[in-house]
């Protein structure tokens, strides 16, 4: 038997998907974002569904406090043998969402890198905890939240002309996520997205994110992110102009409008003292904002 054909009989051994639950419970209505929403056509919402269920659980496993980085590793592994319909599915719900999104993906076309791709992210989540520079974070995004983006434009038939954009928002929601939870992350996970070059050269050490409230240096560090996040969202402005289907158009602009809002209140707040969430008002702005894009 060749190293490959270990590798993936090794797949088939019940004993790597543990007998751990470690599913977080969130559901989409948890999310920061509209994953989805009634925005999108009842025709592709199921699609949506199964791509959101293979996310949340690999996610899971990802951010799993009590599996080792092998075990992360290994059941990532499993989830993508079976999406790709190397190994049959284990009886269990977890796992099912593989071939959920397996006969999702044959049904309609999208391409099975859109989710192997968050793969590729998440076994990196399980083995590295910082970041050096600005650059290999976005690098990192790349994989982490641009195929979500992905997914959705293939998924509505879009064209190529979408996915800078699509990209650049995307990121933009994960460097903002990273900004929300940089405590938590820390706390929980030993995890640091605040790129270390930064910190080197405003003499922050990541331990300054278990303070009480930000430090005057930390505080310029976030600035500068978020500067990087307003260009990106400059950026993304282009999405809803280039997107066809009316209702992903109106979608695409209100997500663009609460990561505006935000950026700004990541500005204004601080996610040291606390987790910076976007409010109702900001919602329903956003949407009001957007309705212009649905014509």
């Amino acid at each position: 038997m060749t190293s490959a054909q270990q590798s993936k009989s090794h797949l088939y051994d019940s004993s790597i998907w543990g007998e751990e639950d470690v599913s977080s419970g969130k559901a989409a209505k948890d999310e920061n974002f509209p994953v989805g929403s009634l925005l999108i056509s009842r025709q592709l919402r199921p699609h949506v569904q199964a791509y959101y269920d293979f996310a949340r659980v690999i996610d899971d496993i990802a951010d799993s406090e009590t599996l080792s980085a092998e075990e992360k590793i290994n059941r990532l592994n499993g989830m993508e043998a079976v999406l790709c319909k190397d190994v049959p599915a284990p009886d269990r719900s977890d796992v099912w969402t593989a071939r959920h999104l397996y006969n999702s993906f044959l049904e309609t076309g999208v391409p099975f890198d859109t989710a192997t791709d968050l793969i590729i992210a998440f076994r990196q989540d399980a083995v590295k905890t910082r970041y050096q520079t600005l650059e290999e974070l976005t690098h990192y995004c790349r994989y982490s939240a641009n195929p979500v983006g992905r997914f959705l434009l293939s998924l509505h038939k879009e064209g190529p002309d979408t996915v800078p954009a699509s990209d650049a928002l995307c990121t933009s929601l994960q460097i903002l996520n990273h900004l929300q939870d940089c405590k938590t992350d820390l706390i929980k996970l030993d995890r640091c997205y605040i790129p270390l070059d930064l910190m080197q050269e405003h003499h922050v050490v990541v331990e300054d994110l278990l303070a009480d409230k930000a430090s005057f240096a930390l505080r310029k560090i976030f600035n500068i992110l978020l500067d990087y996040v307003d260009a990106l969202n400059k950026e993304a402005e282009d999405l809803p102009r280039l997107t066809h289907d009316r209702r992903l158009r109106l979608e695409s602009a209100v997500i663009v409008y609460l990561a505006k809002f935000l950026a700004q209140r990541l500005r204004n707040e601080d996610p040291v003292a606390g987790r910076v969430k976007l409010s109702k008002k900001d919602v329903i702005l956003s949407v009001s904002k957007s309705f212009r894009y649905f014509m």
